[in-house]
């Protein structure tokens, strides 16, 4: 199979999530790298994803890959927690491009601050299930203690797939164990989370939390420039797909980035 190396540095860039949250890390990838060439997925069928099983995500995110392939990109973006933590390991050497899993890649940079001693991360079910940010911040700074909260209601308030609930309740049931754990930071591990910052920060102080779609950005385009791989284009451009009702997912993307045109539909 055609190596990452061999790719054509002009190719485009996919991205992809469960819906709209991923769209955080597009948005900080188009201010490091404006010049770059994107397609982004957003895999409206299948949300959220942190309800499913390994195997179901397994499953889907090689649909998504397969789709990719079809795009001749040359590199995929994880931008998602729960598909980093339960099905990169399982497919990373599998296709032409290289992959940016969000999780390992965040991992590596934050755990260089030796200063943080305590961590608090609040993520999807299936990614907690799996502790891969225990995991991957262990192996970078073993001395580490972290915690980590599941918000199970957290993609489906951004996503508006629900619509009534008690917000007190759903913030502080969530934050109580983070807080009472004391930690110098908290990472936000799925990229939906930080839409929710203005609500988050009546409950707990808002420089408590990290949104990691910044550090993430910054990751991939030193990675790309290491291995020549950053575009010799001036011009470029942005494709969005959703796997199903494109049209709630551009209402919905306006809170992330603004989209001029209806997101093409790809089934999978």
């Amino acid at each position: 199979m055609e190596g990452f190396e061999n790719k054509n540095r002009d190719y485009a860039i996919g991205v992809m999530d469960s819906g709209v949250g991923g769209l955080t890390v597009l948005k900080q990838l188009l201010n490091v790298m404006p010049e770059e060439s994107y397609i982004y997925f957003g895999d409206t069928q299948n949300l959220p994803y942190g309800s499913k099983s390994k195997d179901e995500l397994i499953k889907i995110v090689k649909e998504i890959f397969e789709f990719f392939e079809t795009q001749n990109v040359k590199a995929v973006v994880l931008a998602c927690n729960t598909t980093s933590a339960t099905a990169y390991e399982e497919l990373k050497d599998k296709y032409s491009f290289k992959i940016y899993p969000l999780i390992q890649s965040v991992a590596k940079c934050i755990a260089k601050d030796k200063s943080i001693e305590r961590l608090g991360v609040m993520a999807t079910e299936a990614t907690v299930k799996t502790q891969t940010y225990s995991k991957e911040f262990k192996k970078n700074n073993p001395n580490i203690k972290i915690i980590e909260q599941a918000c199970p209601l957290w993609v489906p308030i951004v996503e508006k797939t629900l619509t009534q609930y008690d917000e007190k309740q759903v913030m502080t049931d969530y934050l109580k164990n983070i807080i009472a754990f004391n930690p110098q930071k908290v990472i936000l591990g799925c990229t939906h989370y930080p839409y929710l910052i203005d609500t988050i920060s009546k409950y707990a102080k808002r420089e408590l939390f990290i949104n990691p779609a910044k550090i993430f950005a910054e990751y991939i385009k030193e990675d790309l420039t290491l291995n020549e791989m950053r575009t010799t284009k001036e011009q470029s451009s942005v494709h969005y797909c959703a796997s199903s009702d494109p049209e709630h997912f551009k209402h919905n993307a306006q809170m992330f980035l603004q989209i001029e045109e209806e997101p093409e539909l790809v089934e999978l």
